[in-house]
């Protein structure tokens, strides 16, 4: 597939591995690994365990396949949304969050280098993204798909208590386990927290300020 910016890379459709058992220890443990918490977290947390992880991560972080995850949004044109591009590069790989398709409105973020913070949605924007219908077509149609997808791009500021409830409840509709689920959610919003305070002067460009 074709996501511009990326040339004749070799980027492929990757929706059919979200599916997979293991996919989302390798997709939201990339948010725990800058070792500021006293408790490792695990991919079993996340669903799946660390041989279904370390199956999937071949396949993820292949140099001569980059997966793209292709998540749409209402109101765009035909194939926009947000492209989730898996950048195999060896020595710079990393996880790219691009905007496609002219898309307007709710997703505001602009692409300036490698790495998650490329597209930055508040609490609202991210939620009426992985809520709404999509632009239809192609891309992961399934809600909380989309916003743990995309759960790596919130910044600002949100309410704790409706945060987690709503990461608990997606991590659980996609398969993981119930007496882990809460230490899961609390690692991850631990370390979007910490970005958080790290870009103090970060406001929504939908604010007007």
């Amino acid at each position: 597939m074709v996501i511009t910016g990326y040339g004749d890379g070799p980027t492929v459709v990757g929706e059919a591995l979200v599916g997979r058992a293991g996919f989302w220890g390798c997709h939201l443990l990339g948010l725990c690994e800058d070792g500021a918490c006293d408790e490792r977290a695990e991919p079993a947390w996340f669903g799946g365990d660390g041989a279904d992880a370390d199956a999937l991560a071949e396949v993820l972080f292949d140099p001569e396949r980059w997966p793209v995850f292709r998540v749409p949004v209402e109101g765009a044109a035909p194939g926009g949304g947000v492209a989730v591009v898996y950048r195999n590069l060896d020595g710079d790989g990393g996880v790219e969050y691009r905007r496609t398709g002219g898309v307007t409105g709710a997703v505001t973020g602009a692409v300036t280098g490698g790495g998650t913070g490329d597209v930055r949605l508040s609490w609202g924007e991210l939620v009426a993204v992985a809520d709404g219908p999509g632009g239809g077509g192609d891309g992961v149609s399934d809600r909380d798909e989309r916003f743990l997808l995309l759960l790596p791009c919130l910044r600002g500021t949100w309410e704790e208590a409706v945060t987690r409830e709503r990461v608990v409840a997606a991590l659980v509709a996609v398969g993981a386990p119930e007496d882990t689920v809460e230490r899961a959610a609390g690692h991850l919003l631990g370390h979007l927290e910490r970005r958080a305070v790290h870009e103090p002067g970060w406001k929504s460009p939908l604010s007007g300020r």
